[in-house]
C-alpha cells in the first residue's frame, strides 16, 4: 500500500497524463497500483481513484477483474465491482457473476449485480440462468430480477422468449421487467404478455401480472381481471380487485359487487370493499 501522500501524487500524475493523452494504458504495474489505491482509508480518495480508472476504461478491466476475484481486502473488492460499473465492459461479466454468486461479502454481491445491470443486453442470459437455478437463494434471484428490470428495453428480445420458461421465478421476473419497459415505452405486444400472465399456472406470476396491469392503468385488461376475480386462488382474486381499483374504471363496479356477494374469504372481501369505495366514493 502507498502512503496517503504517495497515493495523492499518483492520482495527480495519472490525471495529468490522461488530460494530456500521454497515459500508457499498457502499463500493468501502474494499473495495479491504481487498483491498490481503491483500498485507501479515505472515501473521497477511493471515489477519485474509481473515477480515474473509469476514465481509463477497458484497459483497466483485467486488473479490476483480478482484484474482484481474489483481493484479500474486501474494500478493494467492493470498489473494484463499483468501478467495473463505470466501465461497463462485457468482458467483466463472468467474474461479476461469480462474485455475485460466491463472494462472502454482501456489499460485493450487491455491487457486482449493480455492475451487471449496467452491462445491458449481454448480461440478460446469465441473469435469467440465475433465476432458473435451484441452488441459489431467493435473495440472489431477487437481485437478478431487479437487474433485469433495470436493463429494461435492451432485454426485450430475451424476455419475449423467457415468458414461456418452465420456471415460475423466471416468468414472474419477466413480468416485472416488462412492466418497467412498457412504462417507458408502451408496446401492445408486451402489454399482451402481461394480460396473458393473468392465466399463468403459478399464483405469483398471476399476482405479479395483475399488479403490473393495475399500476399501468391498462383498461384493456379489465375483462381479464374481472375473470380473475373468480379464480380458486384467493391471492389471485385479491390481486385482481386491487388492480381494478387502481385502473379506476367505473365499468368494474358491477363485476366487483357480484364478486363480493360470492366471496367467502374475509381478506378478499375487504379488498373488494375497498375497491368499490374508491370507484364509487359518493355512495
Amino acid at each position: 500500500m502507498l502512503s496517503q501522500a504517495e497515493t495523492d501524487a499518483l492520482l495527480q500524475r495519472v490525471s495529468e497524463q490522461i488530460a494530456l493523452n500521454t497515459f500508457d494504458c499498457n502499463d500493468q504495474p501502474l494499473l495495479k497500483q491504481l487498483v491498490e489505491c481503491l483500498g485507501d482509508e479515505r472515501g473521497m480518495t477511493r471515489l477519485r481513484c474509481a473515477q480515474t480508472l473509469g476514465e481509463i476504461g477497458k484497459p483497466a478491466t483485467p486488473v479490476l477483474v483480478e482484484a474482484l476475484a481474489d483481493h484479500p481486502n474486501v474494500v478493494v473488492r467492493r470498489a473494484a465491482a463499483k468501478t467495473l460499473t463505470l466501465i461497463a465492459d462485457p468482458d467483466s461479466i463472468p467474474q461479476l457473476l461469480h462474485s455475485f454468486r460466491h463472494d462472502q461479502d454482501t456489499v460485493v454481491q450487491g455491487s457486482s449485480v449493480g455492475a451487471l445491470a449496467r452491462m445491458g443486453e449481454a448480461a440478460v442470459p446469465p441473469l435469467l440462468e440465475i433465476l432458473e437455478s435451484p441452488e441459489l437463494s431467493e435473495s440472489h434471484k431477487g437481485h437478478a430480477a431487479w437487474a433485469l428490470a433495470f436493463i429494461g428495453t435492451q432485454a426485450k428480445e430475451y424476455l419475449n422468449q423467457a415468458v414461456a420458461n418452465d420456471s415460475p421465478a423466471v416468468r414472474a421476473a419477466v413480468v416485472g421487467s416488462i412492466t418497467k419497459i412498457v412504462a417507458e415505452e408502451p408496446n401492445p405486444e408486451l402489454f399482451e404478455i402481461l394480460v396473458q400472465s393473468l392465466s399463468d399456472l403459478d399464483s405469483d406470476v398471476r399476482c405479479e401480472g395483475a399488479a403490473a396491469l393495475g399500476n399501468l392503468s391498462y383498461q384493456a385488461a379489465i375483462p381479464n381481471l374481472v375473470e380473475l376475480l373468480q379464480h380458486t386462488d384467493l391471492e389471485s382474486r385479491r390481486s385482481a380487485a386491487l388492480a381494478l381499483m387502481k385502473i379506476g374504471d367505473p365499468a368494474a363496479i358491477k363485476p366487483l359487487q357480484a364478486a363480493l356477494e360470492q366471496e367467502s374469504e374475509t381478506t378478499v372481501q375487504s379488498v373488494i370493499q375497498l375497491a368499490l369505495s374508491q370507484l364509487q366514493p359518493n355512495q
